[in-house]
């Protein structure tokens, strides 16, 4: 039997293949939590709101450094935020964050399986 190349099933393969744009948003989704940082603020989110000031206190770093993880994290659409006077309070977006955070925490504490 010569190969040809293909093994029949390129055709079904495509077909369940997301279209670029919503690989790119994905990708852009995962790069959010893919960072130590990113990370931890997730964690502090995860239950509550909370205020910037308070990130910064609990992550011990600068408020320049918080605000742009904060930034990363907004365009990866994981948080939200809302602003109450001079403060603002973020928060995880939505369920499915949560969610996608309480599994990859666990999937993370999972011992490697050889």
């Amino acid at each position: 039997d010569a190969h040809d190349g293909t093994c029949g099933t390129e055709a079904a393969l495509s077909a369940s293949l997301p279209t670029a744009a919503v690989t790119d948003a994905t990708v852009r989704l995962l790069k959010g939590f893919a960072d130590q940082t990113r990370l931890r603020i997730l964690c502090l989110l995860r239950d509550r709101e909370v205020c910037v000031h308070d990130i910064v206190e609990a992550l011990d770093m600068s408020q320049s450094a918080i605000s742009h993880q904060l930034r990363v994290l907004r365009d990866a659409r994981l948080v939200s935020h809302r602003r109450e006077g001079r403060h603002v309070y973020y928060r995880l977006a939505d369920g499915h964050v949560r969610e996608m955070l309480e599994n990859a925490l666990s999937h993370g504490a999972e011992p490697d399986s050889q």
